[in-house]
């Protein structure tokens, strides 16, 4: 093979470079790079971020991002109904079963980067996603506020809520990993050369993205930290002891839930009277 034969490093190139460009393309053009080169292990890198990662898949540490739990409720009162009650919760206040499967202030970012270009094109401040089995949590939890007596109020979703600027740092991480990579691409290549060969390519991908080539070779990418480190002062309470035997939150805010009642009556009382008049 000649050096002509990996193309597309140009294009490459100027893709991470253009801030305004959708990752997705150049992430494309890193995939097309990846075929040229024969290097399968880049191809998969790049169509993991492109479609996504699956369940089953280990997910890079710049893929776990801070997030709050967060509970929407719906409250059923004499003769009114309140929905869209957001509350937020600590780990230790999840089903037990949520907390054996990992559920915890951490979530795990799985989507393709096109659609986390959407929902960050469509979010003001926070995005919300629903843990996996976050439909069968809502039942327990909304069972045992039922049996500690408070059959008003019942859990409809389970969500984390992350911060914009979390899920911009997982696209920017991966922008500048592709930067990275072409960087090092660019360094290994003599004054005069005009493309990469695929050893370049191979030394470049274990340098920027820690994916090692060859035949037989793991697909494996280990990513700097820097990203998620720095969100993690919103979850800084993630590492505090909890507390002995927490009572549950709906049994700790009853109070909060008469006085509700009580500010729902009175606008009803005074809605009547304006009626009247």
């Amino acid at each position: 093979m000649t050096t002509s034969d990996v193309r597309g490093l140009e294009q490459l190139e100027r893709a991470v470079l253009d801030d305004t460009a959708s990752l997705a393309s150049a992430l494309r053009q890193c995939l097309m790079l990846g075929g040229y080169a024969h290097h399968e292990e880049l191809r998969a890198w790049a169509l993991k971020e492109l479609e996504g990662y699956p369940a089953a898949d280990e997910l890079p540490s710049y893929r776990k991002v801070p997030a709050a739990l967060e509970v929407e409720l719906t409250l059923y009162l004499p003769d009114q109904i309140i929905q869209g009650t957001t509350r937020r919760i600590s780990v230790v206040q999840l089903p037990q079963s949520a907390r054996e499967r990992g559920i915890g202030e951490s979530a795990p970012i799985r989507q393709g980067v096109r659609e986390l270009e959407g929902l960050l094109a469509i979010s003001d401040r926070m995005i919300r996603l629903s843990p996996p089995g976050s439909a069968e949590y809502v039942l327990e939890m909304t069972r045992e506020q039922q049996q500690n007596g408070h059959e008003s109020t019942e859990i409809t979703a389970l969500n984390w809520a992350i911060a914009k600027p979390s899920i911009e740092g997982v696209l920017d991480h991966i922008r500048t990993r592709l930067t990275q990579f072409v960087s090092e691409v660019r360094a290994a290549m003599p004054a005069g050369q005009q493309n990469p060969d695929p050893n370049q390519i191979d030394s470049a991908a274990q340098q920027a993205l820690n994916i090692s080539g060859g035949d037989n070779s793991t697909f494996h990418i280990t990513a700097p930290n820097a990203k998620a480190d720095r969100g993690g002062t919103a979850s800084a309470n993630v590492n505090e002891p909890a507390p002995a035997a927490p009572q549950p939150w709906w049994h700790r805010t009853s109070v909060i839930w008469t006085a509700v009642a009580a500010i729902a009556a009175i606008a009803g009382v005074i809605a009547t009277v304006i009626v009247a008049k």
